[in-house]
């Protein structure tokens, strides 16, 4: 509808960016992610005269400002510079939506041809919602690789508590189910228009868009229920894994304990679980022992005991020929922790680069050595293996041109608490490292440290044939108890999901939980949340929970496995492409005679 006041559409696209902000984490409004859009849509849509594009960046600009402050401003906790920029370059992206939106994706720009049968109404409609569709989730994808890229909280992800709706993630991503809601409120808002317009003009609209729209969202939710019953059906090996979460207090990069306090906590809390399934586990043989039936007892002993990002204060060494030597505050914990019994231990940690020396051949570090934030995997018999972070924190663990420009220096010495270091390298491996659980299976774990579980581009280079389970050790202690873990959390299950692999994550203040292949948390026979939480529901907490995965041993190759983000880069493109052609192609309609439609009401409505 044409010739709103400015008003009206500042307000409409500012309660479209609001509405998207709370659909996630800390607010939980996911349902309202089928409407979130409708007054964005609408006032993008009524935008006229020459500088509409303009216009429509303008508007989105602003709704994706806008929205991005509300999702983001944790980012305040360590930096409120980050907060004044993050929003401000995020909100480009939706000001390309909206530029687009308001010019050549407009279905309101021409009125409608009122000669047109039902099939060429529908035909417009359905073309015209894929187009806007595309277009968000290819931006959505771009926002997330530009500049190394920040792709947290797409549209797709207000379906993380949706399990039926997000079982498609697996066919383009998380970003491809952005196309979902997107498509759906493009086609509910021209369906909306041609009432409103039938109505003033006494004519009948054809809706045979609304047919295929609710004939679509069936064929997903009975993709997702076959999906989630395969997965759950398939043949499997179970994994028991240890999670350990001490929630040390940080002031942004700065550990507020000293290093004799963390390596205690850490042999405490590790100590104090084991021994409880040690003494469990005695109890239920000595129990057995009493029975004539053989049937099998179930043991609790962990496969893998698990700690998060950076959790010791010392460092490995590695030398290029693969020795490698260690602090010894980090071998004399690790010792105190394997007393009660076998198991593999996977924990975050600094890795060094390192060189022989002396006749001995001592490792020290190496003059200007590069150094990793590194997850290592050592297995009862002590035998290492580590993966090396890949894609690195701009600002926080990498600045780029720091070198040349020594200012960057002081901004991050006044963001992040502590002095600059230096940069981490990042590493190169894509190969997933094998663990074997206490039956001898050997998984393949694909390894994450911090915010790599939400790069799904990143995380799809590790898959391969057989069983495999997603690792991820983390830290947003930064954050302190802001909505930030939360929000981590709700990005990195679609990992599981998108890869039909299970994942594990065990974080420092949370969230640290197992997770199945359909992106549940359930227990494969008790149906309990395996989510560390303390008695009031808060992750923000300190303990252990003993969880179990079903691994499938032969899991599928998902779409989205073998193409990536190409499905979605391509059909971004080829809307665009269509919404050119037809926008530079089309004749203008003969306009309606019915002396209704003539009425001087101040607006024109576009029923096609």
């Amino acid at each position: 509808m044409r010739n709103r006041p400015a008003w009206m559409q500042i307000a409409a696209v500012m309660a479209s960016g609001l509405l998207v902000a709370v659909l996630f984490p800390p607010f939980r409004m996911s349902a309202l992610v089928w409407v979130a859009l409708v007054p964005l849509l609408a006032a993008l849509w009524s935008v006229d005269g020459k500088r509409a594009g303009w216009k429509g960046f303008g508007l989105g600009w602003l709704a994706g400002t806008l929205s991005c402050w509300v999702q983001f401003r944790w980012l305040a906790v360590v930096s409120p510079l980050g907060l004044l920029v993050l929003p401000i370059y995020l909100g480009l992206f939706w000001g390309v939506f909206g530029a687009f939106a308001a010019s050549v994706g407009n279905p309101w720009r021409q009125a409608p041809d009122p000669a047109a049968n039902r099939f060429a109404v529908m035909r417009r409609s359905l073309r015209v919602a894929f187009c806007h569709a595309a277009l968000w989730a290819g931006l959505e994808w771009l926002r997330s690789w530009l500049f190394t890229g920040f792709g947290w909280n797409g549209l797709g992800v207000a379906f993380h508590e949706t399990p039926v709706m997000a079982q498609a993630a697996d066919l383009l991503g998380v970003t491809g189910l952005a196309m979902v809601p997107v498509f759906f409120q493009a086609v509910m808002v021209q369906a909306g228009a041609r009432l409103i317009e039938g109505e003033r003009c006494g004519q009948r609209r054809t809706l045979l868009d609304i047919g295929f729209l609710a004939a679509v969202m069936g064929l997903l939710v009975c993709y997702g229920l076959v999906r989630i019953t395969t997965e759950r059906r398939k043949e499997s090996v179970r994994l028991k894994t240890l999670l350990v979460q001490i929630n040390i207090p940080q002031d942004a990069a700065r550990v507020l304990w000293d290093a004799f306090d963390v390596h205690s906590a850490y042999e405490e809390e590790t100590l104090k679980a084991l021994n409880g399934l040690a003494g469990n586990d005695f109890a239920r043989l000595k129990e057995a022992m009493g029975k004539t039936d053989e049937g099998a007892v179930a043991m609790s002993w962990p496969d893998w005991v698990l700690w998060p990002e950076s959790a010791l204060t010392g460092r490995i060494l590695r030398s290029a020929s693969g020795d490698w030597g260690m602090w010894r505050e980090n071998l004399e914990t690790i010792a105190q922790v394997r007393k009660p019994g076998r198991f593999s231990l996977i924990y975050g940690i600094n890795e060094l680069e390192a060189e022989p020396v002396g006749d001995g051949g001592e490792l020290v570090m190496k003059d200007h050595g590069r150094i990793w934030n590194s997850l290592a995997v050592m297995s009862p018999d002590d035998v290492l293996q580590t993966y090396r972070k890949r894609h690195l924190v701009i600002f926080g663990e990498t600045i780029p041109f720091v070198e040349t420009i020594p200012l960057l220096k002081k901004i991050y010495a006044q963001q992040a608490g502590v002095e600059y270091g230096g940069s981490f390298t990042s590493g190169v491996s894509d190969e997933p490292l094998l663990v074997p659980n206490a039956c001898g299976t050997v998984i393949g774990a694909i390894p994450t440290v911090c915010f790599e579980d939400t790069i799904p581009r990143l995380t799809r280079k590790f898959v391969r044939p057989g069983p495999q389970v997603i690792v991820n050790v983390t830290n947003d202690g930064w954050f302190k108890q802001s909505p930030a873990a939360d929000q981590h959390y709700a990005n990195a299950r679609f990992r599981a999901i998108e890869l039909r692999r299970p994942m594990i994550r065990c974080a420092n203040t949370g969230v640290s939980a197992a997770i199945d292949s359909t992106g549940s948390t359930a227990h494969p026979d008790t149906g309990k949340v395996q989510v560390l939480l303390d008695a009031r529901g808060s992750h923000f907490t300190r303990g252990s929970l003993l969880t179990e995965l079903a691994i499938p041993l032969h899991p599928a190759f998902s779409l989205y496995a073998l193409i990536g983000d190409w499905g979605v880069i391509s059909l971004a493109l080829l809307g665009c492409l269509w919404a050119w052609a037809h926008a530079h192609g089309a004749k203008p309609p003969a306009p309606c005679r019915s002396a209704a439609c003539q009425a001087p009401i101040g607006s024109r409505s576009a029923s096609g």
